[in-house]
């Protein structure tokens, strides 16, 4: 293999009680762990120790309905990879946090100490929330319209940008000798003026190691695309078939050329989520024995969110009413919602056949089989041009990733497909990502 040979980005990407809706009722799940740091801790410990890239982390800004059934409780991202920040030296970090319920400063503030105190690590998955559920937790009437939602986002993510290059790289002195703490010429107020933000700064943390942490971005809808575009590093997606997958991957990497951008500075991430076996038959086994202890009521809940659609009573071994979506409705121009649409349209699936895809990981990938069968489609993938890597999403939790890294890893080291150590110490040089130069020290340079 050559030095220069292309690798797999790898994320864990850790659902408290795994990515199965019922995985938390598997004998082998330990769902009274979900609030316990040092479960997540061991996760990535086992995490680094094979060599991922990251670890990942999802949120949301509300509690959602099926929480009867459902494992819904979790930490406060930034606060819990802190903690996990402490016991680990290599793997990324990375937190989902909103554009739509937080303000800039605060963000920007919260990151740019993630990235100090893991030594470079930190990355924010940029979400604008689609949850209507949280506007009422922050004193709003309703929750803004999804182009509304990305509009923001765009002003939110230029503020925390400015804010994070604020400090020069050398602005931060500490020099006892001359008494000089930090340069002031070199801290800047970023006097930002727009529609929704005046943001006066600077941050009042210096410039971090990765000069600003890797921007993230999970989401497929028009304008999710044309964001990810223009601002994303890395972007987590969900597809169902290599087509798709394909369509996707052509389209983000021709917007960002397009934008004057370089391709190979986004990383495509679709989620798979293994049932693995020795043989076919035993995997298929697994995936059975997990979708026997779904809850209906739960998993109706989550198609009721994902797509307006309230099934409740109907017949679960009956055909899905496709005639009842509305495609022209507010869900619409989600992208999860189309993913869902396509699936019926392209299987025609009972009720009870749809929620069990759908309990499997929410709408990304589920591949069963033995581990050279998933190696075979992680490689497929990797190079018919549809994914840079992948976030791995075991279905329970731990053993559903212990059996990933203890069988499939191996086997993609042994293809030449991922790494055998680590060769930089940032999650900006496991991603093959440039520093950026902060744009106050640019713009200086420029004038000089």
């Amino acid at each position: 293999m050559s030095a220069n040979a292309r690798q797999l980005t790898l994320n864990l990407f850790i659902y408290p009680g795994g990515h199965h809706e019922a995985a938390w009722r598997y004998p082998a799940s330990e769902p009274k762990r979900v609030l316990d740091i040092t479960y997540y801790q061991e996760l990535a410990r086992r995490a680094e120790a094979a060599k991922f890239d990251a670890i990942f982390f999802a949120d949301g800004p509300s509690l959602p309905e099926n929480v009867r059934y459902s494992s819904r409780v979790r930490f406060e991202p930034l606060t819990w990879l802190s903690a996990i920040a402490a016991v680990t030296e290599r793997i990324g970090l990375i937190a989902t946090s909103s554009t739509t319920y937080n303000e800039p400063y605060n963000l920007a503030r919260l990151f740019a100490s993630l990235d100090h105190l893991s030594n470079g690590r930190a990355g924010w998955n940029i979400v604008t929330t689609s949850d209507a559920g949280a506007a009422q937790n922050f004193g709003l009437p309703e929750h803004p319209p999804h182009g509304e939602r990305y509009e923001k986002a765009r002003e939110f993510l230029d503020v925390v940008s400015k804010l994070w290059d604020s400090w020069e790289d050398d602005a931060f002195v500490a020099d006892p000798e001359s008494g000089v703490f930090a340069d002031g010429s070199k801290v800047h107020r970023i006097d930002h003026v727009g529609r929704h933000y005046r943001v006066r700064g600077p941050l009042n943390v210096a410039r971090s190691p990765q000069g600003r942490p890797v921007y993230v971005q999970a989401g497929s809808s028009e304008d999710g695309r044309s964001f990810a575009a223009q601002f994303a590093e890395a972007i987590f997606t969900a597809h169902q078939t290599l087509p798709s997958a394909q369509e996707f991957y052509r389209d983000i990497k021709t917007r960002a050329t397009a934008l004057g951008r370089r391709p190979e500075h986004i990383r495509v991430l679709p989620g798979i989520s293994p049932f693995l076996g020795s043989t076919q038959a035993e995997a298929e086994r697994l995936e059975e024995e997990i979708n026997e202890l779904i809850q209906p009521a739960a998993s109706l809940e989550q198609l009721k969110r994902m797509v307006g659609l309230d099934l409740t009573g109907f017949d679960l071994d009956g055909p899905f009413p496709r005639h009842l979506v509305d495609t022209n409705g507010p869900k619409g121009v989600a992208s999860r919602f189309q993913l869902i649409v396509d699936i019926v349209d392209r299987e025609n699936p009972t009720i009870r056949q749809l929620i069990r895809r759908l309990a499997g990981a929410r709408g990304h990938r589920v591949v069963v089989g033995t581990p050279d069968h998933v190696a075979d489609e992680i490689q497929t993938w990797f190079e018919q041009g549809a994914a840079d890597g992948f976030n791995v999403m075991p279905p329970y939790l731990t053993g559903g990733f212990d059996t990933f890294v203890a069988e499939v890893v191996p086997i993609l080291r042994k293809r030449g497909l991922f790494r055998h150590d680590y060769t930089g110490s940032t999650l900006r040089e496991h991603y093959g990502l440039p520093r950026p130069e902060s744009i106050f020290a640019a713009e200086q340079r420029q004038s000089a």
